[in-house]
């Protein structure tokens, strides 16, 4: 028999990006532009990105090492607030082992010219499978890739 359990855990990351808020939040909300950045590493295989941006809207990506177990993450969207607000609840699943709930809160704020990204997440680990360290490295990876976008970006324009 399988053992059971639940971890909670909490985490926040604050990031600032020299692109304006409304910027910031285009890459989130724009499915084109969010499919640049909100992917795994660059050996990993990949599935089609879907985002329906809209409070009730779903998204959903998979992918993983070569040969190895599929990471899939599937969303629904809570609230948004244009420019300044996004909640969005989420499950990960290894293949189709489920092993994490997530609410996951962005926050945009006006820092100078740029912007100022708050990110909470507030987790529930199940069965083992997964936990903070690696949740939060992941997460700090998207927003390396999210940082590379908006200069690839600001270089073309």
């Amino acid at each position: 028999m399988t053992k059971r359990s639940a971890v909670h855990a909490t985490f926040t990351i604050e990031r600032r990006f020299p692109a304006s808020r409304e910027k910031v939040f285009r890459a989130y909300s724009d499915p084109k532009s969010k499919a640049k950045w909100f992917v795994g590493p660059e050996d990993w295989e990949r599935s089609d990105h879907k985002l329906d941006f809209r409070e009730g809207g779903r998204e959903s990506v998979s992918g993983g090492p070569p040969g190895q177990a599929v990471h899939y993450f599937s969303g629904l969207y809570q609230d948004i607030v244009s420019n300044e607000r996004i909640v969005m609840s989420y499950e990960m699943h290894m293949d189709t082992t489920r092993i994490s709930v997530s609410l996951g809160t962005t926050e945009f704020k006006v820092d100078g010219k740029g912007t100022k990204l708050v990110y909470t997440e507030q987790i529930v680990f199940l069965d083992g499978h997964d936990h903070l360290a690696a949740r939060e490295e992941g997460t700090r990876a998207l927003f390396d890739n999210l940082a590379a976008a908006l200069e690839r970006e600001a270089q073309a324009a």
